[in-house]
This record gives structure tokens, C-alpha cells and sequence, in this order.
């Protein structure tokens, strides 16, 4: 009890004391630094979930949240009874035939390897690709036509629009009595899709049937494609699912199939958290050199609270509390402007394009016309923390120096 009477009366007389114009003016620079430090960190790790949510949306339309791959063909019969099966389990919106293939493009000269799928039009799985289309349209994109959809960046990268003729190399051989030759297949451009993510430069789209007969599989389906309500219950569902299949079924969901890129983005995630963290950790040197000056300059009021019976602990907690208070008004003032900055930077954004007549952000180029932002609690949290911890671990050293000064010593240099 007595310590802690100690405590606060001592808090209250060092504080008391008229302060110089450079102690007030440290303690005042180290709060704003704790607030510039926390708003920026939360700032730019809001905007990267909000990257992340906008990407996985848009990927998660236009591809398949789980592949289901037996280890023989579907036929027609064994597809519709399986197809009975899953429509009647909750979670799952379409299931479709399972259609595609990595092909070569051709196309004056430039090649690009793709991932060719087969959709159709009339299917739900298929309505997205229809909303995303930037040029041409579906009217010639039907059965018995073998033209193809292909996404903006493989449509830049061979110079390709619609109407022209592109060659489709197929991983397959014809056997002639002169040799052993590729299989082509000559295809008309129907239309280019642009929805903003990988898909964009990796794949391209035919007429499922078309595809089938193009890959000599009109007897059955290799596979199907199992959209989801809420993809990122895929793990559960799969668990869900595994019964209705046999043992040597090959699952493979678009987290396998996306895993690397969204690990690419976590760790760009971490790196730039990481670097931004130097600012929150220069506000905590800040509160180093206040506390520093502090001990310096009050001196000779320790060795009075030290005469009265202050212990060196009390006095090393005086320091404590004065570094977190200093750092925790920062952080909470941090907290506060980078919540309401990450919640309203995409507003801002578009005032200050307007204000100045220009874009910062050219949809042509970022497909993004408004920058998305995503708060997560967690990240608030941990950035709270990790910013607390660092302003006590920079209040200890000049907390520990001040309980060091003998009151004697102290003293005799004040008379």
C-alpha cells in the first residue's frame, strides 16, 4: 500500500515540476511519431486485406472451388447420379462436368501456353464470364463453332482481338503413315474477358462440347467442378464429400490451385508490416531520449522522493508509467486516425483524383477504380500490442538509470 502511495505521489511531483521547453517538446514529438507509426501500419495492412478480399472475389467467380477427379472416365448415367448426390447437400450451388486442358496458342508468330476450359453458356458456373466480357459478346460463342473466349493479358501478350484466328496446339499426337504430328485446331477469338486477376493471363475458355471432341472425350467426363456457397469452406466439404467418391478420387481445391500467389501476397503482406514497423519502433527511441532528458533533468527531485523513503523500485516504476502513458496516448490516438483513414482512404482517394484531374489509380491498368480496404480486428490488435511492448521496453533503460541516482550524490551537486 505504501508503495504504491509512493508510487503515485512521486508520478505526480515529477510531473509537477515545471518542465523545460525541450522535455515538453520530446514527449509531445514521441507521441506524434507512436500516431504517424500506428495509423500508417494499419493503414497499409488494411488496404492489402482489402487487395486480397477484392482479388479472391473476383478469382473464386470464374474458377473452380473444387475438382473432383475419379480414376476413370463419368459417363453420362454415372455423372447425373453422382450430380443427385451433391445438389442435395447443403453448401454447394453447381456441380459441372470437368473439362479442359493445357494447350498452346498461336498467333503471328507468338506463342503462350494456357489452361483451356470448357464451359457453357446456359449454366449458372458459366453466368460470370458473361458479366466480365469487354469485348465481343456470346452470340457466337455456341456449340459446333470451336471459338474461344480469351482473357485481356493473353489477348495483349499475342496481340490478339476478336474476329482473329488463333492456333490451338493440343498435347495430343496424331500418328500418320508419314510420322507423328501435334494435333492443331484453328479457332476463331469470340470475345476477351477481363476480370482482373491471374485468370486474366492464364487461361482461356471454349464451348465445353466443342473441348470434349477436341480432346477425343466424348464417351465421358474426366472430372467435375463443384462451386461452393462460401468457398472458403472448402477443407469441410471436401471431408463432407469424400464418402460419395472411391479412395484413389484425386481432390484438388483452388486453394492448391492458388495457393503460391496468395502465399505470395501474405508474405508481401508480412514484408511490408515489417518495414513499415521501423516508424512505430524510431517513436519508441523517441520515448528513449524524453525519458532520457527527463532523468537528466530531474535529478535532484529522484533524490528528494528518494530522501522521503522512495525505494529505487517505485522510482523505476515513476519512469515506467511516464513512457507508457506517453506511448499508450500514441497508440490509441494511432489506433483511432488509421481506423477511420483505412474505412474512408478510397472516399479520400477519389476527392484528391477529382481535386487534381487525374488518376492516381488507372482502371485500365490496376482494374480497380476505388481502392478497397478491409479492417481486421486482429491486425489492429496485433499492431496495438506490438507497439505497447516496444514503448516499455524503451521506458525500461532510462527507468532503471533514474533508480540508480544515490540522493546524496544527487544532492550535493544541487548545493
Amino acid at each position: 500500500m505504501l508503495r504504491t502511495v509512493y508510487l503515485f505521489v512521486g508520478l505526480r511531483y515529477i510531473l509537477s515540476i515545471r518542465r523545460k521547453g525541450y522535455l515538453t517538446f520530446t514527449s509531445f514529438f514521441s507521441i506524434i511519431a507512436m500516431i504517424l507509426g500506428v495509423t500508417a501500419l494499419i493503414t497499409v495492412m488494411s488496404v492489402m486485406n482489402g487487395f486480397d478480399q477484392e482479388i479472391k472475389g473476383r478469382l473464386l467467380q470464374v474458377i473452380p472451388h473444387i475438382t473432383v477427379q475419379p480414376p476413370t472416365f463419368y459417363s453420362e448415367i454415372e455423372y447425373r447420379s453422382v450430380l443427385h448426390r451433391l445438389v442435395d447437400m447443403d453448401g454447394i450451388e453447381t456441380v459441372v462436368p470437368l473439362a479442359q486442358s493445357d494447350v498452346m496458342l498461336s498467333f503471328k508468330g507468338r506463342q503462350l501456353g494456357v489452361r483451356l476450359r470448357g464451359v457453357n453458356p446456359k449454366e449458372k458456373f458459366s453466368f460470370d464470364f458473361q458479366d466480365n466480357i469487354v469485348f465481343g459478346d456470346l452470340e457466337n460463342f455456341k456449340e459446333g463453332k470451336f471459338h474461344i473466349l480469351v482473357g485481356s493479358q493473353v489477348a495483349r501478350k499475342l496481340g490478339l482481338f476478336v474476329g482473329d484466328k488463333v492456333q490451338i496446339t493440343l498435347p495430343q499426337i496424331n500418328i500418320t503413315p508419314i510420322g507423328i504430328f501435334p494435333r492443331f485446331k484453328s479457332s476463331v477469338v469470340a470475345g476477351i474477358y477481363q476480370v482482373g486477376a491471374q485468370v486474366d493471363a492464364s487461361s482461356s475458355i471454349m464451348h465445353r462440347k466443342d473441348l470434349l471432341t477436341l480432346l477425343n472425350q466424348n464417351d465421358g467426363y474426366s472430372g467435375l467442378q463443384i462451386h461452393l456457397a462460401d468457398p472458403f469452406t472448402v477443407a469441410s466439404q471436401i471431408k463432407t464429400m469424400t464418402p460419395l467418391f472411391s479412395d484413389d478420387t484425386v481432390w484438388r481445391s483452388w486453394q492448391d490451385e492458388m495457393g503460391s500467389f496468395f502465399e505470395a501476397m501474405k508474405m508481401e503482406k508480412r514484408v511490408m508490416s515489417l518495414l513499415l514497423s521501423v516508424i512505430v519502433a524510431v517513436a519508441a527511441f523517441n520515448i528513449v531520449a524524453s525519458l532520457t532528458l527527463m532523468v537528466s533533468t530531474k535529478r535532484s527531485d529522484i533524490a528528494v522522493l528518494r530522501a522521503f523513503g522512495a525505494s529505487p523500485a517505485t522510482i523505476m516504476k515513476i519512469f515506467l508509467v511516464q513512457g507508457i502513458v506517453v506511448g499508450s496516448i500514441g497508440i490509441l490516438l494511432g489506433i483511432l486516425f488509421g481506423c477511420l483513414l483505412s474505412k474512408n482512404i478510397g472516399l479520400l482517394l477519389t476527392n484528391l483524383e477529382t481535386l487534381m484531374d487525374m488518376h492516381l489509380f488507372d482502371p485500365s491498368v490496376y482494374l480497380i477504380n476505388v481502392l478497397p480496404s478491409k479492417i481486421l480486428i486482429s491486425d489492429v490488435l496485433l499492431v496495438a500490442s506490438t507497439a505497447f511492448l516496444l514503448c516499455i521496453s524503451a521506458s525500461l533503460y532510462p527507468a532503471w538509470q533514474a533508480s540508480r541516482i544515490v540522493p546524496s550524490e544527487a544532492l550535493r551537486h544541487e548545493l
